[in-house]
């Protein structure tokens, strides 16, 4: 290129740039007024505010049982502080979606996020998929206590030391601080008493009020009930229930997985209806329980009070 031609582009480039960061320094000027407007003087702008992190989140779960669909593409999230009753017929989902949710279940295909972190998945040649880490799983699973229908206590050990072995062996948390808060957690669900009996000694009331206090020692971020009174008899129900209203009178995050509408209404600020593994409804306990949008979902709810 002729030395002439060189110096004009050269010239051109810099007048551009002259322009170009005028412009810029005008725009700064523009926006930092606009900002500071009505602030006052040595008002500074205001740091942009990231979104809040769900709790747990879960984004086109999917899973199969052989030929049958159970859940078919589940999205929706929980905040810190939220308390979602699920509800639905036998057979929609509900327990497989908690035991997606924990990993109990591996799911076909889709995303489990707690707090902000995906739960890793690797994808197999058989189109299945499993988790690409498993110390994460582990790590993960302890954000999450899980309350299932049967108890599942350890039969050979007392009350407290059901409550304890977790914390202590794989959270490895002094024994001592652990049974000092275990004993605390007991005497919370109404069975300080009870700490040095063993499961078979005491009634299911207790043993589910003992489940609770030994997912509660884990220090969750996310409780998940899985139908919690279904296996009880129905005068040790109130019992349990007493003891689930009072957590969510703490603000504790929950998923609740049950076939008690009054208590689901009562306690829930939001609740969910499962149909055939979809999310039919989800909405506040007023609308979905009042003036459901679903046909299926009226459907369920007038099944429920001829019941």
């Amino acid at each position: 290129m002729p030395p002439l031609a060189e110096r004009c582009i050269t010239i051109a480039a810099a007048r551009m740039h002259n322009r170009w960061a005028s412009a810029s320094r005008n725009f700064r000027g523009l926006a930092a007024k606009s900002a500071c407007r009505g602030r006052g003087r040595g008002a500074t702008l205001a740091p942009m505010k990231s979104p809040p992190v769900s709790a747990i989140s879960v984004k086109g779960l999917t899973k199969r049982f052989g030929a049958l669909d159970v859940l078919r593409g589940i999205d929706f999230a929980a905040a810190d502080g939220e308390v979602i009753a699920i509800i639905g017929s036998s057979g929609s989902g509900k327990s497989t979606l908690l035991r997606c949710i924990n990993l109990l279940e591996i799911p076909d295909a889709g995303e489990v996020i707690i707090g902000g972190e995906t739960i890793g998945m690797t994808r197999l040649r058989d189109g299945s998929q499993r988790p690409a880490d498993r110390a994460q799983v582990d790590r993960m699973r302890q954000s999450l206590g899980m309350v299932f229908q049967s108890f599942n206590l350890w039969s050979h050990l007392t009350v407290l030391e059901n409550v304890t072995e977790a914390p202590v062996h794989v959270q490895k948390r002094p024994k001592a601080e652990v049974t000092q808060e275990a004993r605390a957690l007991l005497a919370k669900v109404g069975i300080a008493e009870k700490a040095d009996q063993y499961p078979a000694q005491i009634s299911g009331g207790q043993q589910q009020r003992a489940a609770i206090a030994r997912a509660l020692a884990m220090r969750p971020r996310v409780m998940l009930f899985d139908e919690p009174t279904s296996a009880l008899d129905p005068e040790l129900v109130g019992e349990v229930l007493r003891v689930i209203r009072a957590l969510a009178e703490e603000g504790r995050t929950m998923l609740l997985v049950t076939h008690e509408m009054g208590f689901a209404r009562e306690v829930a600020n939001r609740v969910i209806f499962l149909h055939h593994g979809v999310i039919e409804e989800d909405g506040p306990p007023d609308q979905v329980f009042g003036h459901p949008k679903s046909e299926r979902c009226r459907q369920f709810l007038s099944s429920q009070l001829r019941a």
